[in-house]
């Protein structure tokens, strides 16, 4: 499955990708590497656990951008101590992830530094880990088990707000809590996992199409970013190189999921604030896109389109309806932009700072409006173009600054639809080989419209999905939405909630 002797995967992937080394390491020097990786300025971007017959270990994926590196660092966890040292007091995003591991498989980071229930709801067996080898399917729900530990804010003049988890309209379940002083809001929890459809034991034993069909609808607003990270993650197994046309359609198909959802959310935040005219705009032009989503595609929704290896999507992008976005756009933000209200409660509402979105490890839209450059689009790139550069980012990481960068990646994402060819190039190039060498790991990274989805698959002997692990961003990005809202009203939650708009089904696998 996976040797020590494979080190470096660049010389199946040219510049593509520059650096990819994987270490078996003992326990006992995780930390110590953890610490030099984080030193060095990689991400941590997945910890992901694998429980068979045969053996059960722990990987961790780092990544580093200029060039683009990853480490992979996996760890052997014997049966009779399932348990490794916690990075939790060296990175919070790997704390989530070890909350998770010990929920699902029962693997226990010893040094933790805040272990309780992440995943894991009170009417579950306080014994089944869903995903250990050898666990039962979903056995009966048990009652009169201790609730999720909310942290009590405690004082004169405070009071608690439950919100959720059932929401009017159509909104997805999570339940807020919040401790006010008056209006103001000094924390707020969100409990989520409610929607837990246990996706990724679900991906086990499919042949890698049926499973490309249920990435699909892992998040349904991001059909393609979830099917593309998969398809990488496969390919990257199978050590298969899809050529330059291929690569760049599946970035134009990229782009128009992003637009489309971007262009939502600027509408709802107008109206969470009274200006539905607006709203009305924004949503005229969403179903302009969706119905050039189903001519592209066949599929509002954009999925049927991105496959495997060398077969092209073969899309045709309409010039002519892409310009006729753009102008309707460049009418929206005028109209937005020349409205003073709107600018009274975008601006500085649910201010994250630039040091606290770097502490969470933040991504996407969320990131780049604290000065955070991170794209995987130029970071890890998977295409030899893609829309704009870098420098789409804000420095405030107000509701405005999330506005703005919606704002921004609209235009250049419009202007990579219609002609990728125009765009700045990112250096990258691809070789049309196929390579008939099989690793059975590998992982894709693909720049969501929230931000970076990052995916870990293993194949079997029969190019079955052995493991297959997710991470959202909106996984890491929860946490942040709580950050934010410290010191804001109760009124402007609606409106903080859909500036950062946050996936329940891609979070709660």
């Amino acid at each position: 499955m996976m040797k020590d002797g494979f080190k470096n995967r660049s010389e199946f992937y040219g510049a593509n990708l520059n650096c990819f080394t994987q270490k078996h390491i003992s326990k006992d020097l995780l930390i110590d590497e953890c610490k030099s990786y984080l030193n060095q300025k990689y991400r941590l971007a997945l910890i992901s656990a694998q429980d068979y017959a045969s053996e059960c270990y722990v990987s961790y994926l780092f990544l580093k951008s200029d060039p683009d590196s990853r480490v992979e660092l996996i760890v052997k966890i014997d049966s009779s101590d399932r348990s490794v040292p916690s990075l939790g007091m060296l990175s919070f995003p790997a704390s989530r992830f070890e909350r998770e591991i010990n929920d699902v498989f029962g693997i226990v980071p010893l040094g933790h530094p805040f272990l309780r229930p992440l995943v894991r709801h009170a009417n579950w067996p306080s014994d089944w880990h869903p995903m250990a080898h050898g666990s039962s399917k979903t056995p009966p729900l048990v009652s009169g088990q201790n609730e999720f530990p909310f942290v009590l804010v405690e004082g004169q003049g405070v009071f608690e707000i439950p919100v959720g988890p059932v929401h009017a309209g159509l909104i997805e379940p999570g339940h807020f809590r919040f401790s006010v002083v008056g209006e103001s809001i000094v924390r707020m929890k969100s409990r989520l996992w409610y929607l837990h459809k246990g996706l990724e034991k679900m991906f086990e034993g499919k042949s890698i199409f049926e499973a490309l069909k249920l990435s699909e609808q892992i998040s349904g607003d991001s059909a393609v970013a979830h099917s593309l990270a998969f398809v990488l993650a496969v390919e990257d197994c199978l050590n298969v190189n899809p050529n330059r046309d291929v690569a760049i359609e599946r970035a134009r198909l990229l782009e128009l999921e992003r637009v489309y959802n971007h262009v939502n959310d600027i509408g709802a935040m107008c109206n969470d604030v009274g200006y539905s005219m607006a709203n009305s705009y924004a949503q005229i032009i969403k179903e302009q896109l969706l119905s050039l989503n189903l001519k592209i595609t066949g599929h509002r929704l954009l999925r049927g389109k991105v496959n495997y290896g060398q077969e092209t999507p073969g899309c045709h992008f309409y010039a002519d309806t892409i310009d006729s976005v753009i102008q309707k756009f460049i009418d929206l933000t005028n109209l937005i932009n020349d409205n003073s209200n709107i600018l009274d409660r975008f601006v500085g509402t649910a201010i994250l700072s630039a040091e606290d979105a770097y502490s969470l490890g933040v991504l996407g839209i969320v990131a780049k409006a604290s000065s955070i450059t991170y794209d995987a689009r130029y970071d890890h790139p998977f295409a030899s173009k893609t829309p704009g550069d870098k420098s789409i980012i804000e420095k405030t990481g107000d509701v405005f600054s999330r506005y703005n960068v919606r704002v921004r990646e609209v235009f250049e994402s419009l202007k990579f639809i219609k002609d990728p060819y125009g765009c700045n190039n990112a250096n990258i190039q691809f070789d049309s080989k196929i390579y008939k060498n099989i690793v059975k790991s590998g992982f894709g990274i693909v720049e969501g419209w929230r931000g970076t989805v990052v995916t870990r698959v293993e194949l079997d002997e029969n190019n079955l999905i052995k493991r297959y692990k997710i991470v959202d961003p909106s996984f890491l990005n929860w946490p942040a939405l709580s950050v934010a809202l410290n010191e804001t009203i109760v009124p402007d939650f609606p409106l903080v909630n859909k500036s950062f708009n946050l996936s329940y089904a891609g979070n709660d696998l």
